[in-house]
């Protein structure tokens, strides 16, 4: 986790640094430069983009319970039935490691929307902020970019844990079969279809 983390919070720190730098102006920027290649910095940078990637974890987690929810009730019939089927497969370990890689991709991809998102509006703030030719063109680009950035790592994480949610329904209905009724009848075509995942 620490690395998914430390991802997601230099991210975090770019779209602050980017930021504050367009807030201080061109002659600030210019000041303060050399301190970017002190070590002692650099470790307060990292140390300090771990801590923004907990808060950016956690905050882009509790925007979007209400649509994981929704991704989980497509599978599971309540947070118990969740809850039992992670039970259920974690005396497999192989099991485990799988759905954790999907979970550190998932937390990478929701993190990184809302990065995204403050990176392109930071950005667009500094273009706006420092004399540049072609500002229109490169603004337009930058929110265009920023964009589709949202939008590809939104689409990320919910196919991720979309196919999570199914996979864990498919890999627990063997083992309690009583908390997946509505899987009976078609839990071979299911099958078929999480093998392929």
């Amino acid at each position: 986790m620490f690395v998914e983390v430390l991802v997601v919070g230099i991210g975090s720190l770019a779209a602050l640094v980017v930021f504050l730098v367009a807030l201080g102006g061109a002659k600030n920027a210019y000041n303060l430069a050399p301190l970017a290649e002190s070590t002692v910095v650099a470790g307060l940078a990292l140390a300090f983009a771990y801590a923004l990637g907990i808060l950016m974890d956690r905050g882009a987690d509790s925007v979007l319970t209400s649509k994981r929810r929704r991704l989980r009730a497509r599978y599971f019939a309540s947070s118990a039935t969740y809850a039992e089927a992670r039970r259920a497969i974690s005396l497999n370990p192989d099991l485990v490691a799988r759905a954790d890689y999907a979970r550190s991709r998932m937390r990478i991809c929701r993190g990184w929307v809302f990065n995204s998102l403050l990176l392109f509006v930071a950005i667009d703030f500094a273009i706006m902020r420092f004399p540049l030719e072609g500002r229109i063109l490169l603004i337009s680009a930058t929110t265009a970019i920023g964009a589709l950035l949202v939008l590809g790592f939104y689409a990320a994480w919910r196919n991720i844990t979309l196919t999570s949610y199914r996979k864990l329904a498919l890999q627990a209905q063997p083992m309690v079969p009583h908390l997946f009724p509505q899987q009976a009848a078609t839990g071979t075509r299911d099958a078929s279809e999480g093998s392929a995942l």
